[in-house]
């Protein structure tokens, strides 16, 4: 009997993890559907790996994605922050940014935030994985996706203001 009651146990206990949802998806919505990936502010910060990033970018398919990586402690990141936060302000509503803060610690990369008054979501991604699996090098990095999901541009270095412009139009629409 208590072998029955062990076994319903641990069966009742995996079936349980199995409903939950996969690992990286967030708790289910009120109508039972897991909750978006997108964080809904850009101090949130969640941890991504390649496998999360992936369900984002599956998630946004049907609209045109910028990525930036970026962290705190790069030069040239606090160089090109102010021409992505205006650049912001003016595709935010037909592109959608994510910014992907790499070997960083929060408290440093939300002081960041802070300074430079970034609007859009960014995520948190310490070891760098999301660029290797991407094939990327270098910091920062902005990748242009077209709203089919393909990747359109990417550029290593503080992005010129006209490609960085040229490029959101391209994507845009």
């Amino acid at each position: 009997m208590t072998r029955r009651l062990l076994c319903a146990l641990v069966f009742s206990c995996a079936l349980s993890a199995a409903c939950a949802g996969g690992p990286g998806r967030g708790p289910a919505s009120p109508s039972g559907a897991p909750a978006p990936l997108l964080p809904r502010t850009a101090s949130e910060l969640p941890d991504f790996d390649p496998e999360r990033f992936d369900q984002l970018l599956a998630e946004l398919r049907g609209t045109p994605v910028l990525l930036n990586f970026w962290g705190s402690w790069c030069p040239p990141c606090h160089d090109e922050m102010p021409r992505l936060v205006e650049a912001h302000d003016q595709f935010g509503d037909r592109v959608q940014f994510v910014g992907i803060d790499v070997v960083d610690s929060r408290p440093e990369a939300r002081a960041f935030i802070a300074e430079y008054g970034m609007a859009f979501p960014s995520v948190f991604d310490p070891p760098d994985a999301i660029k290797d699996y991407l094939g990327l090098f270098g910091q920062p990095v902005t990748v242009f996706y077209r709203a089919n999901g393909e990747r359109f541009a990417s550029y290593t270095g503080p992005i010129p203001e006209d490609l960085l412009r040229r490029n959101l139009r391209a994507i845009a629409g």
